[in-house]
């Protein structure tokens, strides 16, 4: 295995190739490799992100489970849409049709994850439940309901 010598250094010594012990170099290589590991952030996936996200507000993560699978794109990378109603979107399945106006001019994008999760928590906060109902067999067994 080759040992750069820049990365070592960067983190405070010098291996010297001739003198350098196969300890040593099993040292540094697990120092460098650990120091990369912290650099590097975690990446959440999709359910993450909305399991943290609405953590105060369980329901709305069985809302996701049900509506998307905790799916905001398609694999070809395209915006998931509804199969009974094309105009739903994302992981929150938004409805283009009676939202996409209201998300705009909140600055929203419901097209985007951060978006579409922005806009279900201001529908949950300002309509409870009732955008999701046609979903609610799968989702209101599981937790206790808000309607407003």
């Amino acid at each position: 295995m080759l040992m750069s010598t820049v990365a070592p250094m960067a983190y405070g010594f010098v291996p010297n190739e001739a003198s350098t012990t196969d300890e040593t170099k099993q040292m540094i290589v697990e120092t460098v490799t650990k120091a990369e590991t912290q650099i590097k952030p975690k990446t959440l996936t999709t359910q993450e992100r909305v399991e943290e996200y609405f953590k105060d507000v369980p329901i709305m993560i069985d809302v996701a489970r049900c509506e998307s699978q905790f799916r905001q794109y398609n694999s070809n990378g395209t915006v998931l849409r509804g199969i009974a109603n094309s105009q739903d979107v994302g992981v929150m399945q938004i409805n283009e049709k009676y939202h996409a106006t209201t998300a705009l001019k909140l600055g929203l994008d419901i097209y985007s994850l951060e978006g579409n999760l922005d806009y279900g928590r201001y529908l949950y906060e300002t309509q409870g439940t009732r955008p999701w109902v046609y979903s609610s067999p799968c989702w209101s067994k599981t937790r206790e309901v808000v309607i407003r």
